[in-house]
Parts: structure tokens; sequence; C-alpha cells
């Protein structure tokens, strides 16, 4: 009897984190990378090109900025010490995304990858609707992780909390904890009513859908493509030290889930 109840008692615990992230068994999976190829797999993925904005403005395609090696992709951050002579940047960032060639509407998004730390580093793991503009549309960021941080932020950002300046009502950003020197696994779950986070299957934030009459609260439900990419400095990371780079990401799998029912 004791170990009957024993056994009812820990089904009961599991049952609120299972319905915050919904079972494995709910989910079917519709989308898979693990990097078994030699090279990039042009047809899931394409390389940032370089912008203007502090995430991607060290962008580039150069191949010493990509890896394939033992079933990973490795992304790296480096100083331009003649790597590119054509090339006025001062550092070099190695990234990739699925825009125009995959995205996803509601269900689970989840990535196992491991950060090397260094000052000036931000590497980032996130999504973007493949339509709209920012940050009318939205943006989902898995995880953007600060120099020597042993935590990552994972935050949504809208025309509500950029514009309206409604960061807190209700939250809109959370700082998770994680293993700093090796893999985790960070995901997400979008879901009608509430966007989930996690690292390593437990949760670690959750944005719902409210009631209110002020513009762009919730406008997640939409086609949202896949970003991960090495970033160096920028205004919110600070100035980059040299003398820790060169910097990588290295990203075991990404994995794509929708709701069976």
């Amino acid at each position: 009897m004791r170990n009957v109840l024993l056994i009812i008692f820990t089904f009961v615990l599991s049952i609120p984190m299972a319905y915050a992230m919904g079972e494995k068994d709910e989910y079917k999976l519709v989308w898979k990378e693990d990097f078994k190829g030699r090279s990039i797999d042009n047809d899931k993925w394409s390389k940032i090109t370089r912008g203007k904005s502090d995430w991607n403005k060290y962008m580039s395609s150069h191949e010493s900025l990509y890896e394939i090696k033992k079933g990973k992709l490795i992304l790296h951050g480096v100083v331009n010490n003649g790597i590119e002579p054509n090339d006025t940047a001062r550092f070099l960032t190695g990234g990739v995304f699925t825009k125009g060639k995959f995205t996803m509407r509601h269900g689970k998004v989840e990535v196992r990858a491991k950060l090397e730390a260094a000052q000036g580093a931000w590497p980032a793991i996130w999504m973007l609707p493949e339509k709209g503009k920012w940050p009318n549309a939205g943006e989902i960021d898995i995880l953007e992780r600060l120099n020597h941080d042993d935590f990552v932020y994972q935050t949504v950002h809208t025309y509500y909390t950029h514009i309206l300046k409604e960061k807190k009502n209700p939250p809109h950003t959370a700082k998770a904890k994680i293993n700093p020197d090796g893999y985790n696994v960070y995901g997400v779950e979008i879901l009608p009513d509430k966007i989930v986070f996690s690292v390593n299957g437990k949760v670690t934030h959750t944005y719902p859908k409210i009631d209110t009459d002020k513009e762009g609260q919730f406008p997640f439900g939409t086609p949202y493509y896949i970003l991960i990419d090495m970033q160096i400095e920028g205004a919110w990371v600070g100035k980059a030290n040299i003398e820790e780079l060169p910097v990588k990401m290295v990203i075991d799998w990404v994995k794509v889930y929708e709701r069976k029912n």
C-alpha cells in the first residue's frame, strides 16, 4: 500500500509540469536537424547576411565561420585579422536561419547547444515571423546569453512590449539558469494562448495572452522561422575583449514538434 501511495503521489506531482509543457506523446516530430552531413544542408538553412542592427552587423558567409563536425554545427565569432581582407568589419560572426525554407505556427522547438563564453559574446537562438515588420509581428528569443553569464534571457518582443513599453503586464522576459560549460536543451512552446519557455525540460517562463484594449499584445501564431547565430558586441552586451576571442557556439540538434490533435 505504501508503494502504491508513493506512485500516486509522484504522478500527481508530475501533472503540472506535463500540462505546462505538453507531454512528448502529445506531439509529433515534424522537422529535425542533426547535422549528420559534411556541410550545411542548403535545403534547410541559409547563412545570415550582414545587416545594420547590433545583432547582425558582423555576420559573414566566410567558410571559416561554419563547421559541421561529428554531427555538430559550430558557429564561430572571430577578430577579422586578415580573414576577409576586403571586409572592413572588426569582427566576423556566423549564423544560420530557416527563412524561406521552414516555418512553424504552433508547436514546440527544442535546440541542444553549448555556448562558449567571452566578454562581448552574445549567442542567440530565436524566432522571427516570415512576414510582417518588427516589432508588430513579434519576436521570440529562445535564448540570449551575454558574456560569462551562467544564465540566459528568454524573451518576447511585440508592439505592446517595445512601443507601448508594457514589459511587466505580463512580464515579457525572464532569466533561466544553465550549465554554463556544457550542453543544455533550450525550448519554446508556441500555443494559441501562451508562449512557454524551458531549459532542460523545465519550464522557466510563460508569457500569456491577456485581455487588453492595448495594441499588439500577442501577435504569435503566424509562420515563424528559426535563427541561430554567434554574435559579438552591441549596446546590450557591451564591448568585446579581443583577448578572449575567438568564441563559438555548438549546436547538437534542432527538433520541431506539432501537436497531434
